[in-house]
C-alpha cells in the first residue's frame, strides 16, 4: 500500500512550495523527507515514511535519514513508519525506542486510520457499508442530487466556501486556501487528485453545490483528504453518496485501496475525533492503528534544547499576549 505523501507526485508539490526535498532510495527501502522548522530548530521530516520492507532495511533508510539530517544542519529526523514488515513481531515503540527514536512532542500525521480494500466487487464493497449508506448512494438521485467529479483547480472555491462554514461553526482551523490550491494545481493535472461535489438540482432546473470531497490518488491508494458540506441542506447527507462515489471510482481506476485518513482511537468516545470516526468506520473496512510520530536525534543536546524551546513555546505566547495587552490598555489610557 503506498502512500500520497511518499510519492513522486507529492515532492514536486513539496518542491512547488518552496521546501527542500530530499528522495533516497535503496535496497528494499525509500523515502521523501523535507526540511523543516523555524525558530526551535530545523529538522528533517518524513510523513508516513521511511518505507521499508524489513527492519535491515528501515536501519538502512534511516541511517540515510540521519546523514542527510546532519548535512542540512537538521537537529533531528522525524518519521512515522507504517509498515508492519519493518518491525515484524515485535513491539513497534519497542523497534524504533531501542534505534534511538523518542516519541516526537506532537503527532503529525494520523496514528489511526480506516482503510478499505478494494479487491472485492462493488456489491460486496457496499455490503460492507451501514445500510443507510447504501440506500443513499443508489437514492439520493431520487431527491434531486448528483455527484459531479472535478479536475478543474478553480473548483476548489466550493469546497472553500464549505469548511470556512464547518471551521467557523465548530470552532477549528483547518488548512489554508492557498495550500490546498497548489496542492490541486500540482496533483490535478497528473491526475493524483479530484474533487467530488454533490449537486442539488432545483423545481427550475439550477444546481447548487451542497457537499465537496477532495481526493489525492497514489499508485493504489485513494486518500480521502478534505471534505465538508452545507450546513442548510444537512438532512440530505449528501457528503454520504460523496464518499460511496469516490470509493467505487477509485476501484474503477484500478486502485487497491481506500484512506479514510485518520480516526479516533478504539475506546475513546470523548476523543475530538469521535464523530467524524463514526462517519467514517460506517463506509466500512478496517482500522489500522501505526506507531505514530517519532524522532530520531542527530545531536542529543540538540534535541534536548529542541523540546525545551518546544515545551516553551506556550508560556512564550502567553507572556507576548499578555504584554500586547498590557500595552494596548496603556494607550488606550
Amino acid at each position: 500500500m503506498s502512500n500520497i505523501l511518499q510519492s513522486d507526485i507529492w515532492a514536486r508539490f513539496q518542491e512547488s512550495n518552496g521546501h527542500t526535498v530530499i528522495r533516497k532510495s535503496g535496497n528494499g527501502w525509500s523515502y521523501l523527507a523535507t526540511v523543516e522548522g523555524g525558530a526551535t530548530g530545523r529538522y528533517l521530516y518524513s510523513p508516513y515514511g521511511p518505507v521499508a520492507s524489513s527492519a535491515v532495511a528501515f536501519d538502512e533508510a534511516l541511517a540515510s535519514l540521519k546523514e542527510e539530517a546532519a548535512k542540512h544542519r537538521c537537529l533531528f529526523v522525524r518519521i512515522e513508519p507504517t509498515e508492519s514488515a519493518i518491525w515484524g513481531d515485535q513491539d513497534a515503540a519497542a523497534f524504533l525506542a531501542r534505534r534511538g527514536a523518542v516519541l516526537a512532542p506532537r503527532q503529525v500525521q494520523p496514528s489511526h486510520t480506516q482503510i478499505i480494500d478494494l479487491s472485492g466487487s462493488e456489491d460486496e464493497i457496499l455490503k460492507g457499508m451501514k445500510s443507510n449508506n447504501r440506500n443513499l448512494h443508489r437514492n439520493i438521485h431520487k431527491k434531486g442530487v448528483t455527484i459531479e467529479v472535478s479536475t478543474n483547480p478553480e473548483d476548489l472555491s466550493i469546497l472553500f466556501a464549505f469548511l470556512d462554514e464547518t471551521a467557523d461553526r465548530n470552532g477549528f482551523n483547518r488548512q489554508q486556501d492557498e495550500y490546498l490550491m497548489q496542492v490541486a494545481r500540482v496533483l490535478m493535472p497528473a491526475g493524483a487528485a479530484s474533487l467530488y461535489i454533490a449537486k442539488l438540482t432545483d423545481e427550475n432546473g439550477e444546481s447548487t453545490p451542497i457537499a465537496a470531497a477532495f481526493v489525492y490518488d497514489s499508485d493504489d491508494t485513494r486518500t480521502y483528504a478534505h471534505a465538508a458540506a452545507s450546513f442548510e441542506h444537512r438532512r440530505l447527507s449528501a457528503g454520504i453518496p460523496v464518499v460511496t462515489n469516490f470509493i467505487l471510482d477509485a476501484k474503477r481506476k484500478g486502485l487497491k485501496y481506500v484512506d479514510l485518513f485518520g480516526i479516533a482511537p478504539e475506546n475513546q468516545p470523548d476523543h475530538e475525533w469521535a464523530g467524524f470516526t463514526k462517519f467514517k468506520k460506517s463506509f466500512g473496512g478496517e482500522s489500522v492503528e501505526y506507531p505514530g510520530t517519532w524522532d530520531v536525534p542527530v545531536t542529543s543536546l540538540g534535541y534536548r534544547a529542541y523540546t525545551l524551546a518546544y515545551k516553551a513555546r506556550p508560556a512564550v505566547r502567553d507572556a507576548v499576549s499578555k504584554a500586547k495587552a498590557k500595552v494596548q490598555s496603556f494607550r488606550s489610557r
